[in-house]
Formats: structure tokens, sequence, C-alpha cells
């Protein structure tokens, strides 16, 4: 299993940095997420949470540090979620991390949302930007 690191650009701003590390069993998900296909951008991340849950079945950490995300990226956000959360119900180690900007309060009533979505357990950290 490969390691996934994509970085944000100038050009690209649209697009969010990501680090998954199948060493650390620790996923990155940075910057602003809103781009056009969003599902094409997002399904090598979602297979590479479903390899790692289903054979490498170490603990793992998704941490999100979002400042903004359109309609088509939180709905694959939720997917990775919901596979964390059926990893967790079959004994695996799951945390999840949400770094939040303390100037958006909306934020906040999107991650209880999804929190409540996919029945797993999210930690909300607040930041400054």
């Amino acid at each position: 299993m490969e390691n996934i690191a994509l970085t944000s650009s100038p050009t690209t701003p649209y697009f969010p940095e990501v680090n998954f590390d199948v060493n650390k069993g620790t996923c990155e998900i940075s910057g602003e997420s809103y781009m056009e296909e969003t599902y094409k951008f997002y399904l090598p991340l979602i297979n590479w949470i479903k390899d790692f849950t289903n054979n490498i079945k170490r603990p793992i950490e998704l941490n999100i540090k979002l400042i903004y995300l359109n309609t088509s990226s939180t709905k694959c956000v939720l997917d990775m979620l919901e596979i964390l959360k059926d990893y967790e119900d079959e004994g695996g180690k799951v945390k999840v991390k949400w770094y939040y900007d303390k100037s958006d309060p909306d934020m906040v009533d999107e991650v209880e949302d999804f929190e409540a979505e996919s029945g797993i357990k999210i930690e909300l950290i607040e930041f400054a930007q």
C-alpha cells in the first residue's frame, strides 16, 4: 500500500492538500475543497481508507482542516467517515479530528451534522487563521 501526498498550489487553490501515511496510520486533508469532478479526486482517498481498514487493520486517524468544502466534497468526506465508522464497529481503533477556524461557527454545525450522519465521534479543535 502506498502513501498519498498531494500538495495544493496557487494554480489549484480549490484542491485540498492531502497526506495519507500508511506507516503512521494518519490521513490529513486541509485547505479548501470545491473542485469540479469532486468524486474523481476523492475516490483514491476513499479507496485508500477502505484498503487500510480491510488489510492493514491498525489504528487510523483522520485529521481534517478544511476551511471550505462544497456539497459534493461533503458527500465524499461523509463516505470516508462511514467507512471509518464501520471499521470502528468491527473493533478497529479510529480517531477523527476536525480543525476549524474559530471565526466560522457554521463549520461547527456542519461537523456536528457529519457526526450525526455517520455515527462516528469527531473531536472539534479550534484554530485561529
